[in-house]
């Protein structure tokens, strides 16, 4: 399992100039006040997660993974169309049958546990009917929609798998009542069991020594910032810190806690406990469906080595040159992704609101869904929406995430997805 220490920041001369080490900021006021500089305090400086500018660096130093930015332009038309045509929005997330759909604290608690536990589903089984799947109403859930339907599942069994207090009674959340909220309908089980674990334990000690016992009570810490709730999240719990070293600097990549303010927003529509006025500073999620998703687009492209090593479904080690290359290069894409759009359509910027506009749901991987291929191949520039919706880099995010796993039901991606067993993703 990877370390769930943090990892410390190295000064490296290169970059001295873009360097993480930051000075106290009692001592910085301590000087403001005794040179008599005014000034706000250092809480008061509008948070960064700096994913991004540590996703621009490993974009401009990686070796083995390059944007192919001929095909950028192409991309960002492609998508752009796509989403208008399947008009979506925020109100796409909560159209998916399996994702909570109250609007209140249940739901809140509901998320931070699914998203506390969205990592690693890929099964090494080479036979679909082999890999770990949950059964729910009678239909079976593979990938991340078999973890909503394992809590959905222990839920109406009567589990309070949401519910911190539970996960750290460990007289009563044992192992084996865990092993039968996560039981499988084939006999491959859920990966990285007692690392999930692992991360309910720790999670709930955070939340009920630091937070009463409620993750609502993070987000109110958090002065409806979306950077300022990613920081605080991966600050409080080890099991989020998604951090590495790359060329002597260090990168946060911030996967789940990124994905976890993003559910959040979408889930409530960007109201209530979704509200951010911030939430255009959450990056693409880095993991192993979006690169994927990006290389069959063509917008980046492997060396030979890299792309044999991934063909032959070799496994590539978290925190390696390769690993972070495939990540930081990816979220950098999809910025620039998002940055062509925003060029040629200047009205899809969301300035931290959502267009709560009716979306169609494609996130259901279950369904029929039209010939994703076929879609991608159509860019129709000389066709206007009737209504123009809101675009940032979640919902390309999101969307690239369904067409991908669209792509696969089909047996139709051009590339499988790089193998790394992770907790980050």
């Amino acid at each position: 399992m990877p370390s769930l220490d943090p990892i410390p920041a190295r000064k490296n001369e290169q970059v001295e100039a873009n360097s993480d080490d930051e000075a106290d900021p009692e001592l910085v006021e301590l000087l403001r006040q005794h040179l008599g500089l005014g000034g706000g305090k250092a809480k008061d400086v509008p948070p960064e997660t700096k994913v991004l500018e540590g996703a621009q660096y490993v974009f401009d130093n990686a070796i083995d993974v390059a944007v192919s930015r001929e095909f950028i332009t192409e991309a960002a038309e492609t998508i752009w169309r796509l989403m208008q045509k399947k008009e979506y929005s925020t109100q796409t997330w909560s159209e998916h049958e399996l994702h909570p759909q109250a609007k209140d604290e249940s739901t809140v608690d509901f998320i931070f546990t699914m998203d506390l536990l969205n990592f690693s589903f890929w099964s090494a089984e080479e036979e679909a009917p082999k890999r770990f799947c949950i059964e729910y109403r009678g239909t079976l859930w593979t990938g991340y929609w078999s973890l909503v339907a394992a809590l959905q599942r222990a839920l109406e069994e009567g589990i309070p798998i949401t519910t911190p207090d539970f996960w750290v009674d460990e007289e009563k959340c044992t192992e084996e009542v865990l092993r039968h909220v996560f039981r499988s309908a084939t006999d491959e089980e859920i990966p990285m069991f007692k690392e999930r674990v692992q991360c309910l334990r720790e999670a709930g000690e955070v939340l009920c020594e630091e937070f009463g016992g409620s993750f609502a009570n993070c987000i109110d810490s958090a002065n409806l910032s979306a950077a300022g709730l990613v920081n605080l999240v991966t600050e409080s719990f080890s099991c989020f810190r998604d951090e590495t070293i790359f060329n002597g600097r260090r990168i946060r990549l911030y996967k789940r806690a990124q994905i976890l303010v993003a559910d959040l927003w979408a889930c409530f529509n960007g109201e209530d406990f979704g509200e951010f006025h911030d939430i255009d500073k959450i990056t693409m999620f880095a993991d192993y469906r979006i690169p994927q998703m990006l290389h069959q687009l063509n917008c980046i492209r492997y060396a030979p080595k890299l792309e044999s090593h991934i063909r032959d479904l070799k496994p590539i080690e978290p925190g390696s040159n390769w690993e972070v290359e495939l990540r930081g290069t990816s979220i950098w894409c999809v910025e620039l992704i998002k940055r062509e759009i925003e060029r040629r359509h200047p009205e899809v910027r969301m300035n931290g609101k959502p267009h709560a506009a009716k979306a169609a749901s494609n996130s259901n991987e279950n369904e029929d869904n039209e010939d994703p291929n076929q879609e991608l191949e159509k860019t129709g520039s000389d066709q206007k929406p009737s209504r123009t919706y809101g675009i940032n880099a979640i919902l390309i995010d999101f969307f690239l995430y369904d067409t991908m796993k669209s792509l696969e039901a089909e047996h139709n991606e051009s590339i499988p997805h790089h193998r790394t067993r992770s907790i980050w993703y």
